[in-house]
């Protein structure tokens, strides 16, 4: 354990009930031993009553649920013709919201979830009867908006819609989320309603800015917040390193630590970055705990679980329902665990692995010490830059501002696909268009209609395909098409994956895994989007695939200069081949070389880029033997830093680094991003350069390794076996751009 701090507990900040709530939801909520509200929900509630569009952005355990729900359960039993619609990003928290909704045993409330599983038959007795429809961003956009003519009595109605975990709605995912409010928005105009928009997400750094972009109104934030909260300590663990420098597996150290609180009874759960790292946990910590018994003499082994997607619906709720009611004493669980499902009354939470963002950190640390109760929560560090980073710096795990979160409705890669969809939904003029999707909408409009797509009448713009417009897109994918993989011998369906991920997730010979077990890929049939794989007797050995890649300039938006540097953001084209795989030996050592034949795939997307010139190179001493593995150095822990600037991964982005780039004519190191139009990630790389650049630098100067490893310089993505790489020059460069950038904090040393 290298770092441990307690944060103190908080005492509540409460209000009475306000005068305005209806007698009969005072009376449920006096039931459910609620007499006064914290000050955030009080805020909430006054706010949405007015009509104001709010997004409440508090801490986890907040009471965020009843923030949003006493204003419109208040409106429904004052008329029970108000229709509310709740979006939530996952079904499992619609129907945990469902629960609750009933929980308060209110007659006029008629509260459903309906999901892409629900029967046709049951949509069409919800359609008649519900006032509260609890669904998630995916069935919005592929049955009720599509299909609007039915659903036009409730959109008449529409008074509130609430949008939970609004954090979650960001890159790609969050971009296109933000096309289908608009579009919901548009529908609920036509058929006479303006709702008042009610979002609530965990901690970000740009809560009101993020809601206003999501569905294109001014919302103001609710930050403060009123609740209790009880001790806590937070701890960072650190994997030992044998003598040879390899650390510890942070599975297994992880594992250890819930054995360890489950043998003294604390009620934990422990949050994996994978269903298979899920699952290992559990095993690891099972055997650990072989021979021991609780105090009822049970096995303790029986009282550990894997709460993970893949499984049964029915099998999920009863694990819940262990969990909350105390049977279960340890859970290794995905992040299906960390959005506002009920599980209060642990006492411990084991992260394995930095999550990605300060949003998911405290998401996860608050499960813990629900309603006051002291807890744990400790953070077992991975090989991975950011992990090390809060390593050797630990005071930054508490006091760094939350990350932004990043969407891009004007990507056009999204935004055409979806005015297609408005079109289809509802002829759709120029103007409209420009007011509701912004600047650029016109032109793909009428570009459309160039190319036969749509057709114009009377000024409005209508689909003229035979099938439905929202047909062609993914809103959790970046590619519409997707590349089955198929287990030959039974002809079994186990997954699919995009087209461009499938050249290097499912390339003939990669080693796949689905749901704890190993396949070989067989085959790669590109042509009829099939990837053939096999399960062996025995394991197979690991893979890393092997890639090109070059990036071309299309246009330049903007540009800044730092003494002699060039900060660059435009468009790039992007073409990337797959060529060949490494098989891997368990240490990760290349014991074979396998070439392939697969076709370049192109990506148009965003970027940021930065140009050396000659002089600046010849004053840091990089010379030509030492400047490719610098400035791939360089890229490859900036690219793994970005996501404490902005809420993503470093699997949202790609990068690129040349001694002499042929558009720039100097050397020039890329960050794009990893999706077709941008994700508006790079664009935030621009925009904060020298706060960026310094995190690179101060990462690769705390790094104790002598020439580079997983924790600063090394990529897992790397496509060319993170070769070459030099850490030296690296620091230089880095020290060399945070000082032209004039950032405050520490001045890097170049010495």
């Amino acid at each position: 354990m290298v770092h441990r701090v307690r944060l103190p507990e908080r005492d509540a900040r409460a209000v009475p009930l306000p005068a305005a709530i209806d007698d009969l939801l005072r009376q449920r909520l006096a039931l459910h031993g609620i007499t006064q509200l914290w000050s955030h929900q009080a805020e909430m509630f006054a706010r949405a009553r007015s009509g104001h569009h709010t997004i409440a952005a508090t801490g986890t355990a907040s009471g965020k649920s009843l923030a949003y729900q006493l204003p419109v359960l208040d409106a429904i039993l004052r008329d029970d013709a108000t229709f509310v619609l709740y979006l939530a990003p996952t079904k499992a928290l619609a129907h945990d919201q469902l629960r609750s909704l009933r929980a308060f045993r209110l007659p006029a409330v008629r509260a459903a979830a309906i999901d892409g599983d629900t029967p046709t038959g049951d949509r069409d007795a919800i359609r008649r009867t519900a006032n509260v429809l609890l669904t998630n961003p995916d069935l919005l956009h592929y049955s009720l908006l599509t299909d609007h003519r039915r659903w036009a009595t409730l959109l008449h109605r529409l008074a509130y819609v609430v949008v939970d975990e609004a954090h979650t709605a960001r890159g790609v995912f969050g971009s296109h989320v933000a096309l289908v409010l608009r579009r919901l928005r548009r529908l609920a105009a036509h058929y006479g309603s303006e709702p008042t928009w009610l979002f609530a997400s965990a901690t970000i750094g740009n809560p009101a800015e993020h809601a206003s972009r999501l569905v294109g109104l001014d919302v103001a934030a609710v930050t403060d917040d009123g609740a209790p909260r009880g001790a806590r300590d937070v701890a960072i663990w650190q994997p030992p390193q044998d003598a040879d420098g390899t650390r510890a597996s942070t599975l297994t150290e992880a594992a250890r630590l819930l054995a360890a609180f489950v043998t003294a009874g604390v009620r934990t759960l422990v949050f994996a970055q994978s269903r298979k790292a899920a699952e290992v946990i559990t095993l690891i910590a099972r055997d650990r705990l072989a021979g021991r018994h609780g105090d009822d003499g049970a096995p303790l082994g029986r009282r550990l679980a894997t709460y993970r997607a893949g499984y049964l619906a029915d099998d999920r709720r009863e694990l819940e329902r262990r969990l909350r009611e105390g049977d279960l004493l340890g859970v290794a669980a995905t992040d299906a665990l960390e959005l506002g499902i009920d599980v209060s009354g642990l006492d411990a939470v084991v992260l394995a692995g930095w999550p990605g963002t300060s949003a998911s950190f405290w998401q996860r640390v608050g499960r813990a010490g629900r309603h006051g109760a002291p807890a744990v929560a400790v953070l077992v560090a991975r090989d991975d830059p950011i992990d090390q980073f809060f390593v050797s710096a630990p005071d930054e795990l508490l006091t760094r501002e939350p990350e932004d979160a990043i969407i891009d409705p004007a990507n056009p890669y999204l935004l055409a696909p979806h005015l297609r969809c408005a079109c289809q939904e509802l002829g759709l003029t120029a103007d409209e268009a420009h007011a509701m999707f912004g600047p650029t909408a016109a032109t793909h409009l009428r570009d459309d209609a160039d190319s036969g797509v749509l057709r114009v009448r009377d000024e409005r713009y209508l689909w003229v395909g035979r099938k439905r417009a929202a047909a062609a897109i993914n809103l959790r994918s970046t590619s519409d098409r997707r590349i089955r993989i198929v287990e030959r011998d039974t002809g079994q369906v186990i997954g699919d994956v995009d087209e461009p991920r499938a050249h290097h997730q499912v390339h003939q010979g990669a080693n796949y895994l689905h749901q704890g077990r190993q396949f070989l890929v067989d085959e790669l049939d590109l042509d009829q989007g099939i990837a053939f794989v096999d399960e062996p007797p025995t394991a197979p050995p690991r893979t890393r695939p092997r890639h090109d890649t070059d990036v071309a300039i299309t246009w330049v938006r903007n540009e800044r200069a730092f003494g002699a540097v060039r900060v660059v953001f435009g468009a790039v084209r992007v073409t990337t081949q797959v060529t060949g795989f490494d098989v891997l030996a368990d240490d990760d050592t290349v014991v074979d070389r396998v070439d392939l034949s697969l076709p370049p795939v192109t990506l148009d997307t965003m970027a940021s880029w930065y140009v050396l010139p000659d002089d600046i190179l010849r004053t840091l001493g990089l010379r030509p033997p030492q400047l490719a593995g610098t400035l791939h150095a360089a890229e490859h822990v900036a690219i793994g830093m970005l996501g404490l600037i902005a809420l993503c991964d470093r699997w949202d982005l790609g990068g690129l680094s040349t001694v002499r780039h042929p558009d720039t004519g100097n050397a020039t190191v890329f960050i794009y991003d990893a999706a077709p139009g941008g994700a508006g990630l790079s664009e935030r790389a621009h925009a904060r350069f020298g706060e960026h650049q310094h995190l690179a630098w101060q990462r690769v100067a705390d790094c104790s390794c002598p020439r580079g490893c997983p924790s600063c310089i090394q990529s897992p993505k790397c496509g060319n076996g993170n070769e070459p790489l030099d850490k030296a020059g690296a620091r230089e460069l880095l020290a060399h751009l945070v000082a032209a950038a004039g950032t405050g904090g520490t001045t890097p040393s170049t010495t």
